[in-house]
Formats: structure tokens, C-alpha cells, sequence
């Protein structure tokens, strides 16, 4: 099984990079392959509405977008790690789910297959500063529709609140063997 986590911070070795690690060595711990892109490191363009995937349901836009989609393609399972900046993701994050809208027109304009043809899981990790009661809840819904476009089924998250500071979600008492079972309970999803 292949899992494939994206880490959705600007920010490395900070709170979010530290827990899709130990939900990757979980994983990991279970016979997973495990791969792990950062983000920020590819030059992903934001979508331009130019509608130019209604002909081919796949982008026109050329940058590191297509990398990006050949390692979610290859994925059994997916994990999305962000901090949520606003309410919502990192500009960066955010600029890979609006350039899905190309598969989401590819699949419900076009009516055409992606092109993989099996089960596939994801997962959302996210973290954020305040302690707010609706702190994802907007964020969650933006993943799932991700998800979606992708043909993967949202199955599961750990939300980890009042954690700012890089390196602080060390100290919270359960945040990362939380995040470890999360990636122990991924292939067990599939069984």
C-alpha cells in the first residue's frame, strides 16, 4: 500500500510537519510505503478560471502541478497536513486544491474516469492557534471536496487545537501519538 502525505505548511519542522510524520511512521509501522511532498517546495500556480480542462478535463496550466497529481494518482491513501491560516489553508495548499477543479470538471462536465480505478482513502491532519469551536470546520469541507475530485473517500482526521509556537505540539499530551495510530489505523481502513 502506498500512502502519500502532503505537507501543507510553509513552515519545516513546525507543528503540522511533526505530525504527518508520526502519522507516516505509523503507516510505515504497518508495511505502508510512505512518501511525503512538501508543498512549498513546488511551483504550483493558482487555477486562472481559463476553463481550458473542459476540453481534456485535465489542466492547461504548466508548472509542478502534474508532479504532484502523478504522487496523489499513485496513492492508496492520502493525507493532507495543514495549518489553518484564516480559517483555511496556506495559499500554497489552497493553489493544488483549486487546480483540482480541472479533474472536478473532468468528472462531473465531462463525465470521464480518472485514471485509477480503485479505493482510495484520505485523511486530514491540521492544527491551528486558536481554540475556536468552528476552527475547521469550514476547512474540512473545502478537503473533503478535494477529496472528492479526486476520487478519494474522506475517512478520517485529527484536529489539534490552541497549538502555535513551532515545535509546541511536542508538548501537547497526545497530539503526536494520536497522529501515529491515525497512520497505524489506515491500513486497517482498507481491510
Amino acid at each position: 500500500m502506498n500512502v502519500l502525505g502532503l505537507m501543507g505548511s510553509p513552515r519545516p519542522g513546525g507543528n503540522t510537519e511533526l505530525l504527518i510524520d508520526e502519522v507516516l511512521m505509523g503507516a510505515q509501522s504497518k508495511g505502508a510505503n510512505t512518501e511525503k511532498l512538501i508543498l512549498s517546495s513546488y511551483k504550483i500556480k493558482p487555477c486562472f478560471e481559463i476553463y481550458g480542462c473542459r476540453k481534456t478535463g485535465r489542466c492547461v496550466i504548466k508548472d509542478d502541478f502534474d508532479k504532484v497529481l502523478d504522487a496523489i494518482f499513485n496513492a492508496d491513501a492520502l493525507i493532507l497536513a495543514s495549518p489553518i491560516f484564516f480559517y483555511s489553508l496556506p495559499s500554497h495548499t489552497k493553489a493544488l486544491v483549486d487546480r483540482c477543479q480541472s479533474l472536478w470538471v473532468n468528472k462531473y462536465i465531462l463525465k470521464k474516469p480518472l485514471p485509477i480505478q480503485k479505493e482510495r482513502k484520505g485523511y486530514f491532519v491540521s492544527v491551528g492557534a486558536t481554540k475556536g469551536e468552528k476552527l475547521f470546520k469550514g476547512v474540512k469541507l473545502t478537503v473533503k471536496y478535494f477529496f472528492d475530485a479526486l476520487d478519494v473517500t474522506y475517512s478520517g482526521q485529527l484536529f489539534i487545537r490552541g497549538v502555535d509556537e513551532k515545535g509546541a505540539i511536542k508538548a501537547h499530551p497526545t497530539a503526536l501519538q494520536d497522529a501515529f495510530s491515525l497512520g497505524e489505523n489506515i491500513l486497517q481502513d482498507f481491510h
